[in-house]
């Protein structure tokens, strides 16, 4: 695989878009035992120019090695997010995002290590210290009840006729998938990701806001989370299988109506509370939230604000992926199926169609034992979206407009894919 990065025309000093790539091991552990970073807030707290690293997160060294530990969860993990308003959410979210991850699958290691049974729907025992009307007031016997007690009237629930409490019961019926659990992670990560963001900008100098696109590969599937409009697409066998979706205020039309409750059309006389600024302001890829963003979903953008006006951006963006799964052992990969990941810039200016077949053309012409060919291929497909310059600027094929955003691209083989457990 390959990532291929060409800064946005000298538009800014650095290269807003940022990735990673690295193979993470998920060891068992608690949860308490990897908590989001805190800075501290005093009044004499500077903002640092600096950023902050995973060392905050607990487990920084523990999850970014390969290790002995039979006990570990091993995944793949490919990102490339995409700044806007500066670089400092793409910076900070490319070398903690993948953490988060790790922190969220130690909840599940035990379940997802024992594929041949389903994942149990199951009420837990601890105490529900936080519901006040599950708390007892004495000690002994009638201390804290558990939530599942107090609901199936178990051992020392109101009215409950047993002396000692009954096994968990499990809901077979709810038909829990193993990639559901993998799925969640991914996306309470993503969520943590963007609260560690908001919290450590009062300390840290985080500027602006980014998209989000990853991949995962565990245990023989590859999860594809997306935040954003960068886009992910899998060529098999001259197939395009898209993976991803892009979310943008035209898109998102029927979310961002909801948030502001105009979710039908109606004949009315105009008044001037009608008079405001249309939510969604252009039309495709000029759409803009309140003639801001163009984006809907992403991290950070925490002090976004529409122009000269308190009015925030950020009820009107979510940080949650959309999160799409891709069965490895389903098929057979030749040297030439692969994933092609890439922001906007590569998107804007070719088509899924243009892609697959130039990075199909390309690999055909290549020795299929090597393994620089996918680098290869990735600054073809650069290149291919900056253009030439000529009198007129950047072009590409057609005399069509090159990119003038940020391009970066991964291109991962996916045959490997198949040779793992």
């Amino acid at each position: 695989m390959k990532d291929l990065r060409v800064i946005n025309a000298g538009k800014s000093a650095l290269n807003e878009d940022q990735a990673c790539c690295e193979v993470v091991v998920a060891r068992r552990r608690p949860m308490s035992y990897c908590p989001p970073s805190t800075p501290s807030k005093t009044p004499t707290a500077k903002r640092r120019n600096s950023l902050p690293n995973g060392e905050g997160l607990g487990l920084r060294m523990e999850h970014s090695k390969l290790g002995e530990d039979s006990e570990g969860l091993v995944f793949h993990y490919w990102a490339l997010f995409d700044g806007h308003a500066g670089s400092g959410a793409a910076v900070v979210a490319s070398r903690l995002l993948q953490h988060h991850i790790a922190c969220q699958l130690q909840a599940v290691i035990e379940i997802l290590r024992n594929l041949a049974s389903p994942p149990p729907t199951v009420l837990g025992e601890e105490p529900d210290n936080n519901n006040p009307y599950l708390q007892g007031n004495t000690p002994g016997p009638h201390r804290a009840l558990t939530r599942a007690a107090s609901l199936r009237g178990a051992a020392g629930a109101p009215g409950s006729p047993c002396s000692t409490p009954p096994p968990p019961r499990f809901f077979t019926e709810k038909k829990i998938q193993h990639e559901s659990l993998v799925i969640g992670a991914i996306e309470n990560a993503f969520k943590e990701m963007d609260a560690q963001i908001e919290r450590e900008k009062q300390v840290y100098n985080i500027t602006g806001g980014c998209t989000a696109l990853t991949v995962l590969y565990l245990l023989g599937k590859l999860y594809v989370g997306n935040a954003g409009d960068s886009r992910a697409i899998i060529i098999r066998n001259n197939e395009i299988v898209p993976m991803s979706t892009e979310f943008t205020p035209e898109s998102e039309r029927q979310r961002l109506q909801f948030l502001v409750r105009k979710t039908h059309l109606a004949y009315k006389t105009i008044e001037d509370e009608d008079l405001k600024f249309p939510l969604i302001y252009g039309e495709g890829k000029k759409a803009r939230v309140l003639a801001t963003i163009g984006v809907t979903r992403g991290l950070g953008d925490h002090d976004l604000k529409v122009h000269d006006s308190n009015i925030y951006i950020k009820p009107f963006l979510s940080c949650c992926p959309e999160v799409k799964v891709y069965n490895l052992t389903q098929y057979e990969h030749g040297a030439d199926d692969v994933l092609v990941m890439g922001t906007d810039g590569l998107w804007d200016v070719l088509s899924n169609q243009e892609v697959a077949e130039a990075v199909t053309t390309f690999l055909a012409n290549c020795d299929p034992d090597d393994l620089h060919r996918y680098t290869m291929a990735a600054q073809d497909l650069v290149m291919r979206a900056r253009g030439v310059l000529r009198d007129r600027g950047w072009r590409i094929t057609n005399e069509r407009l090159g990119s003038g955003d940020d391009i970066s691209v991964f291109i991962i083989p996916l045959m490997y894919g198949n040779r793992q457990p």
